[in-house]
């Protein structure tokens, strides 16, 4: 990014980005039995989902970094921008093609619906302050 015209929305968005991945990273790492229970999916070991709530809670901590420079932070904004974007595809192709009954519909809707509106935060912002 050459001309940092207009941070906020970018800003925001990183804001957006860091709260949410810092608090699922959390949630994912010392509460896994908890929220896999709650989601009504089949047990399963935990340490599989605690290494991916590690690397949330990592790249939430990145945007908090990012926010000092945003102007500067291109490639990153693109990465947790595919990030986003690619979490919310696959979270909505289980929520339409691949639901079981059993599942609770709030624990994929509501990621699913957070990681796209984050990703087109991500991509709007990147856009304004070109």
């Amino acid at each position: 990014m050459t001309e940092n015209k207009n941070l906020s929305l970018l800003k925001f968005a990183l804001g957006f980005f860091a709260i949410t991945t810092i608090v699922y990273g959390i949630g994912l790492v010392f509460f896994t039995e908890q929220l896999i229970e709650m989601s009504g999916t089949a047990l399963f070991e935990p340490n599989w989902v605690r290494w991916a709530g590690a690397a949330l809670a990592g790249l939430g901590i990145g945007a908090v970094l990012a926010l000092r420079n945003p102007g500067n932070q291109d490639g990153f904004v693109i990465a947790i921008g595919l990030q986003t974007l690619f979490t919310g595809l696959v979270l909505l192709y289980q929520l339409l093609f691949a639901w079981n009954p059993e599942y609770v519909v709030s624990f994929t809707a509501v990621p699913c619906a957070i990681n796209l509106v984050g990703s087109a935060l991500l991509w709007l912002g990147r856009a304004k302050a070109r």
